[in-house]
């Protein structure tokens, strides 16, 4: 059962690149439509479950959120380190750093299997509650895909890679609840998983994203769309609870 609810997952993945690919003329629109897509993704999904999770803490701090602040610098180190490579052979635009996207979208397919894992996890508690949360992952994969085809493409992949990466994303939350057929994975882990990719998906939205939309373009129609992702998010949140 889980497996094929997972199905609604990959073609909803798949619908998030399509979108993404067809509104190429207004790239700074969405740009600023994933950017709050992945505000809403890492302030209202991924920490409050992260640190219901993870639960325990480090020296007076949720580990959730120790980790949390390790992705978010974690990502920043990868992404200086690459962007100081290309600097020192002549090419110092970050826009075209193929690792730091190709890195980037390999941890939404790391997420997206995951999620899987967090379906199968559920059906085995019940069917009410596999299906609450088959809900909740199905709807945020169409952000999911509209991500991982957008900061592929943004750091200078072809459309080729970009296209891989989408349906690798896609696949994976299949992948994942078929996984669960035979693994449990610990829930302090799946938590601590958690709370290290919500750190490296803001850096990612708040220095990256979000700049770069806002790069040359009227501020407001791009502040819409980003207020528009970030509320699609809540409301997501809020239907699936």
């Amino acid at each position: 059962m889980a497996v094929f609810v997972a199905l609604g997952a990959f073609l909803m993945t798949l619908a998030g690149g399509w979108t993404a690919q067809r509104v190429t003329d207004r790239r700074h629109l969405v740009l600023g439509l994933a950017g709050g897509l992945m505000l809403g993704v890492v302030g209202l999904d991924l920490l409050p479950e992260a640190l219901a999770a993870a639960g325990t803490e480090v020296h007076g701090v949720p580990a959730a959120l120790l980790l949390f602040v390790v992705g978010f610098l974690l990502a920043h180190g990868v992404e200086r380190l690459l962007g100081a490579r290309r600097a020192a052979h002549g090419a110092d635009d970050h826009r075209r750093t193929p690792q730091v996207g190709l890195t980037a979208a390999a941890a939404m397919v790391v997420h997206s299997v995951m999620d899987g894992v967090a379906i199968g996890a559920a059906f085995q508690i019940g069917d009410g509650m596999g299906l609450a949360v088959a809900l909740a992952v199905v709807a945020h994969d169409f952000a999911d895909g509209f991500n991982t085809f957008t900061i592929t493409t943004l750091y200078g992949n072809d459309r080729r890679r970009a296209l891989a990466m989408l349906f690798g994303d896609a696949a994976a939350p299949v992948v994942g609840a078929a996984s669960t057929l035979l693994v449990t994975v610990p829930e302090q882990a799946l938590g601590a998983y958690l709370g290290l990719f919500g750190g490296a998906l803001l850096y990612l939205a708040a220095a990256e994203i979000l700049p770069e939309a806002h790069h040359r373009h009227p501020a407001g129609p791009t502040l819409l769309c980003t207020l528009a992702g970030a509320a699609f998010v809540w409301l997501v949140v809020g239907v699936a609870e």
